[in-house]
């Protein structure tokens, strides 16, 4: 039978508690100063500490009566056990069957409550000491009694009952509570945490736990410790903080409660280099550490995300399981979620998704914003096409977009109430950063980078659009709205062209070994950008990891829409409308398809003021020459 040990300083309720548990779990009630020899008693109420030597032979004493106790009908004890090494000797039975509850206080508190006792031999004098010699459990249950008795014992009875949680979650925003209801739907046990911050967090977990009471039971914690303890080993923890310092601090704060073996995720959107540095240092200390991307937003996240994690093979065998019966699912049936590679990869893989989203709602909105000034359509006109449109094209942010221009705010449309400043969260700039550092061509996710960030200069582009009286043109919509087509899909085309050529050379440069094949299967459900050429690329993928735009199916495609592509955007320029997309999207082609392009004069110049030498025609390729251009007449 079970044995459990109420413990804490004095003066935390130890005997008290110790009583209430024993009645309501019908076993008798010890405590441990009943125990003491008269020597030890005596010291105590002359003031005197008592010392590691007098508690040899009392603690013996206990050790004995605990195997008792287990072999008959079980006991419930109070003792202070403040050392581990006195917990230690403590345990003569299996673990399983001795429960350690550890009733916890601020210094403050106790002594108020010690100076509030009468008859009792403990002075408030010591407690200073037994602070100080108190290593906290970091096992057992741990519960605050900076309560009423009625809720402690509530408390402490809730814990003893509730399952180990199989995954912890840290960060209950929008995302982090849609996943642990997820979680939860799925019948994994879960425990939540969330920071405490007086006036701006509080009670965030508990009040999370309340909410969902009557659908799900599940535990949530303020206190770090607490939560750990209620993990089962390997403990499992999916972070969802804010990218940034605040991962940091929080695997800082969790390391002292973690063992090796234990697994940390990460399912924000760090940067792959901050992830990379994090499994790098956690692997030195034994301890797992998984980037994981999750795209889908609030909805994906609650039904079932594109889940892309990365780290270790044999930390993704342990919580690739979890993971996967949260995604979302493929046509087939099968999980949107695989393990992605080594290192930061997962990040990497999301950041680039989230490129190539950035481009293609640039495409849209640049769409939208043309039909909806060249042709003076109204939004409901322009969601009607876009209807059509997507009977072809299935994109996720298509048929957002409909839905978006059809939303009213009284008699008028939302869509004309919204401020054109667009927002970002930095990691449409980062697959920009990235693809610099690597050398890959990015134009139409730059494009839609800068475009937010001119977006954003709302003063300065009204000034100066009184200064330049731009006179926009106007053209009809039956004219145009066939090719436009053609060319918006064109450019969605190159534009995932531009992305998964950054995916595959980043595989090739941080040998990460990505299957392009597999990413695009992960993204046909769950995610922001799944589409109908998502779909497809999971097959062209299956067959070459070569650049997209040269697949001969992709090639006939674009062929036959290029003149579309190309009179589309001459169109809106002349008219007096920006298409940076469309744009970058149409000289990428033009550069990616020229055997002879404008290098040879940036080369001559490099070489002319700088002597940074070229290569010729005329010769082999890796064979460098310098002139003395001033000489040449």
């Amino acid at each position: 039978m079970a044995v459990y040990i109420v413990m804490g300083v004095s003066g935390s309720g130890k005997t008290t508690i110790g009583k209430l548990l024993a009645k309501e779990l019908n076993l008798p009630f010890y405590d441990a100063d009943d125990f003491h020899p008269s020597e030890n008693v005596e010291k105590m109420k002359n003031g005197i500490p008592l010392q590691d030597e007098d508690r040899k032979g009392w603690l013996a004493i206990l050790a004995e009566n605990i195997q008792k106790w287990e072999q008959g009908d079980g006991a419930v004890l109070a003792c202070s056990a403040l050392k581990e090494k006195y917990r230690q000797q403590l345990t003569s039975i299996p673990e399983e069957y001795l429960k350690w509850i550890f009733l916890s206080a601020d210094f403050e508190v106790i002594l108020e409550r010690l100076k509030a006792r009468k008859g009792h031999y403990f002075k408030p004098e010591l407690l200073t000491s037994q602070f100080e010699t108190l290593e906290e459990p970091q096992y057992g249950l741990r519960v605050n009694v900076n309560t009423s008795e009625e809720n402690i014992l509530k408390e402490i009875m809730t814990k003893l009952k509730a399952p180990k949680a199989e995954i912890g979650l840290i960060g209950l925003g929008v995302m982090g509570k849609s996943l642990a209801l997820n979680l939860l739907s799925k019948n994994i046990n879960v425990s939540v945490f969330n920071r405490q911050v007086p006036g701006l967090e509080e009670n965030i977990a508990k009040n999370f736990v309340q909410e969902n009471a009557e659908k799900y039971t599940f535990q949530g914690f303020d206190d770090l410790k607490e939560f750990v303890s209620s993990l089962n080993r390997p403990r499992k923890v999916l972070l969802m903080v804010n990218a940034g310092a605040a991962v940091d601090a929080v695997i800082e704060s969790l390391l002292p409660f973690l063992e090796k073996g234990d697994i940390i995720t990460d399912g924000g959107n760090s940067h792959y280099k901050d992830t990379w540095r994090r499994e790098k240092m956690l692997r030195e200390q034994g301890i797992h550490f998984i980037g994981c991307g999750i795209s889908g937003g609030e909805e994906g996240a609650l039904k079932g995300p594109s889940i892309m994690p990365g780290g270790s093979a044999e930390a993704y065998k342990q919580m690739g399981p979890l993971l996967e019966k949260i995604a979302a699912k493929d046509k087939t049936g099968n999980p949107c979620c695989t393990h992605i590679g080594p290192d930061g990869s997962g990040h990497f893989v999301k950041m680039v998704h989230n490129g190539i989203e950035y481009a293609e709602m640039q495409l849209i909105a640049e769409t939208y914003h043309f039909l909806r000034f060249y042709t003076n359509s109204k939004p409901k006109a322009i969601a009607s096409l876009f209807e059509a449109w997507n009977k072809k094209m299935k994109s996720y942010l298509l048929e957002i977009s409909v839905d978006i221009l059809r939303k009213k705010e009284n008699e008028d449309f939302l869509i004309d109430k919204i401020l054109d400043a667009a927002k970002q969260k930095g990691t449409g700039g980062w697959s920009t950063n990235a693809a610099l550092e690597l050398g890959v061509p990015l134009d139409t996710i730059t494009a839609a980078v800068l475009a937010r960030n001119i977006s954003g200069m709302k003063e300065i582009r009204v000034n100066a659009s009184y200064l330049y009286k731009n006179d926009n043109q106007n053209g009809n919509l039956e004219e145009i709205k066939d090719e436009l087509f053609q060319a918006y899909k064109t450019a969605s085309i190159i534009n995932h062209a531009v992305g998964y050529d950054l995916l595959r050379v980043a595989s090739s440069e941080y040998s990460w070994n990505l299957n392009l094949s597999e990413i695009s299967r992960v993204w046909t459900n769950g995610c922001i950008i799944r589409s109908g050429l998502m779909e497809d690329l999971v097959d062209i993928f299956k067959d070459s990891n070569n650049h997209l735009l040269l697949n001969k199916n992709i090639i006939s495609e674009v062929e036959k829409n290029q003149a579309s592509l190309t009179k589309t955007i001459s169109i809106a320029l002349q008219s007096g409308f920006a298409v940076p997309v469309l744009s970058a999207a149409t000289n990428y082609l033009l550069n990616f398809t020229s055997a002879q392009n404008s290098a040879n004069m940036i080369q001559a110049q490099r070489d002319y003021f700088g002597a940074h030498t070229y290569e010729r025609t005329d010769k082999p390729r890796g064979e460098f020459f310098h002139t003395q251009w001033k000489n040449n007449s």
